[in-house]
């Protein structure tokens, strides 16, 4: 059953007729980009963005509700949860060009993103233009915009999904009613002009529970030695780690509400006196290699970009914030260089496995190439996983270099890490030997001390070839990812270069960042805050489930009591 809005909308004057079908997508950009695949055949308009919403102010409510209890909300909280919807004024004149447009055109398609709030936007579009009978309505959807997938998309068109519509109109009411609720405590405590809606009130949350924790810790002082040893024509640094048997104690040992040790029996504390004086014992001490522990190990290459993990690595790497990743990513994506921008899913279609396995081959050798390709699969609860990760576009791979000069200088640098992620998750693992060494001495007063090291080589560097995380150099990250120590065995005589003591404070959980705060987001304990979702999502008599994450508390039992009843929460919900 189709929705019932209530939309207040001027009347729409007819400016002239196109006998060809009509094209509508978001944005001028990927309109342009695609009447490059269709040619003079089509029109291709943009509805720049969405065309209805809930009213922003008191003055765009209609008046006919201004004097409802509800009228703020623009949600009749009374009535089902129906949203009430307008054209805002900015956007009267593009419905105008576009119901002109569509006046004679025999076919409309609705090419709106994939995800919900593009299937919103056209459904949105197809409540606001309103057209007759005699026109064909087929909704088209793709997920890169090369000249394939476009008419892929021409020849399989499908109808509106409306439980995708359903799922961002739930949003989009959750959003208006925790919103009005915590965006004015935000106005008083931190600054004017900031809004908070489902996914902003448990950031918010996060951030002050772990400003409480910051406030609560109490920091604990601790001393190590550490120094320089060397044997066979090599030398490395080692530090301490036991004394008498006992482990030295390091920063996670300790209580961070009190500063103690969380247990003094299986910790030694080592304050600076203790450690100077441990120091002048073991001047002219002889050492020796106690152990010798060696393994192999493999490194697996990381999964394909999804939105989060490109806006942390942009961040880490190129100090992106999360906005100006996506709005470069967005840009990739309309001018047809990357697949859409926003996916939960680490998969890749067959065709871009082909083409980035024959770039590899191409590239760096058939050694670099498994036997077989590799496939991710994401299962995250309620993700949007119909469209692939995040992937250079087409059924060839452009190489970087081939576009930089058709690219600004942030648009290269995303695709240069979108086409290395991508190149890496298809390549062989990397291998190598972790060597880890124990040194012992006895000190001049009888206290038997072990130090520590450990060594890395890297035999065959696979996917770190092509892409090492944090690294814009993956070459010259090689080299400082192997640590290499001398071949020994157990007990080969070893020179002690230098010994000294080092001080050290246990400090207390760090703010998050932009990057780490998005991380934290994607945990499955706040994704969402309160998970609303039907049981039986074909069954209409289903009950609805609320599944408490971080942040509810007091918002929570204030959305419970407004959604007392199924009716209601079915209605909103309908996912």
């Amino acid at each position: 059953m189709r929705k019932q809005t209530l939309t207040i909308i001027p009347p729409l004057a007819h400016k002239g007729a196109v006998s060809k079908p009509l094209v509508i997508v978001e944005s001028p950009a990927k309109a342009r980009t695609i009447s490059k695949f269709l040619g003079s055949s089509y029109v291709v308009e943009s509805s720049i963005g969405h065309v209805r919403d809930l009213p922003s102010s008191a003055t765009e409510i209609p008046k006919i509700h201004k004097d409802e209890p509800w009228a703020r909300l623009s949600v009749d909280v009374d009535n089902g949860f129906r949203p009430i919807y307008i054209v805002p004024a900015r956007k009267r004149e593009q419905i105008r060009k576009l119901k002109a447009a569509l006046k004679s055109a025999p076919i409309l398609y609705l090419a709106t993103d994939e995800d919900r709030e593009g299937e919103s936007i056209a459904w949105h579009l197809l409540e606001v233009l309103a057209p007759s009978s005699k026109v064909q309505v087929k909704r088209m959807v793709f997920h890169e915009i090369t000249k394939r997938a476009i008419e892929e998309a021409l020849a399989k068109p499908r109808e509106i999904d409306q439980k995708l519509v359903d799922a961002q109109e739930a949003r989009r009411i959750y959003d208006r009613l925790f919103g009005y609720e915590v965006s004015p405590v935000l106005w008083k405590k931190v600054a004017p002009k900031l809004s908070a809606g489902r996914v902003q009130s448990v950031a918010t949350r996060l951030v002050v529970d772990r400003e409480k924790q910051r406030m609560a810790f109490r920091t604990a002082e601790y001393w190590d030695l550490s120094g320089r040893f060397g044997a066979k024509g090599s030398d490395w640094s080692a530090s301490i780690a036991s004394l008498d048997g006992l482990p030295i104690a390091s920063g996670k040992d300790f209580d961070p509400a009190t500063g103690k040790l969380t247990d003094p029996n299986k910790a030694r504390l080592l304050l600076q006196a203790d450690a100077e004086g441990l120091t002048k014992r073991l001047d002219g001490a002889s050492w020796q290699v106690a152990s010798v522990t060696t393994k192999d190990y493999e490194d697996r290459p990381y999964p394909p970009f999804i939105t989060s993990t490109l806006q942390q690595e942009a961040g880490r790497k190129f100090r992106f914030t999360a906005a100006r990743t996506m709005s470069v990513a967005q840009a990739l994506y309309e001018r047809g260089y990357i697949t859409y921008m926003r996916t939960d899913s680490t998969e890749l279609s067959g065709q871009a496995i082909s083409a980035a396995r024959a770039a590899i081959k191409s590239l760096y050798g058939e050694e670099y190439l498994p036997s077989q390709p590799r496939a991710y699969h994401k299962k995250v609860k309620n993700a949007q996983e119909a469209h692939e990760a995040i992937r250079p576009a087409g059924e060839t791979f452009r190489l970087p270099d081939d576009v930089r000069g058709e690219l600004d200088s942030d648009e290269w640098k995303l695709y240069d890490l979108i086409w290395k992620r991508t190149m890496a998750c298809q390549m062989e693992n990397a291998r190598g030997k972790k060597v880890s060494l124990r040194l012992a001495a006895t000190s001049s007063s009888g206290e038997k001390v072990e130090f520590g090291a450990s060594g890395k080589t890297i035999e065959f560097p696979g996917f770190l070839r092509a892409y090492v995380e944090g690294s814009d150099d993956p070459d010259a990250q090689l080299e400082d990812r192997e640590v290499r120590l001398p071949a020994l065995k157990e007990g080969d005589p070893v020179t002690c270069h230098e010994l000294k003591a080092d001080g050290h404070s246990t400090q207390p959980p760090a703010r998050y960042t932009e990057v780490s705060l998005i991380k934290e987001l994607r945990s499955p304990r706040h994704r969402p805050a309160v998970d609303l979702r039907l049981d039986h999502r074909d069954d209409p008599a289903a009950k609805l489930r609320l599944e408490e994450g971080a942040g509810s508390g007091a918002d929570l039992d204030r959305l419970r009591r407004r959604a007392a009843s199924d009716r209601v929460l079915q209605r909103v919900c309908r996912l």
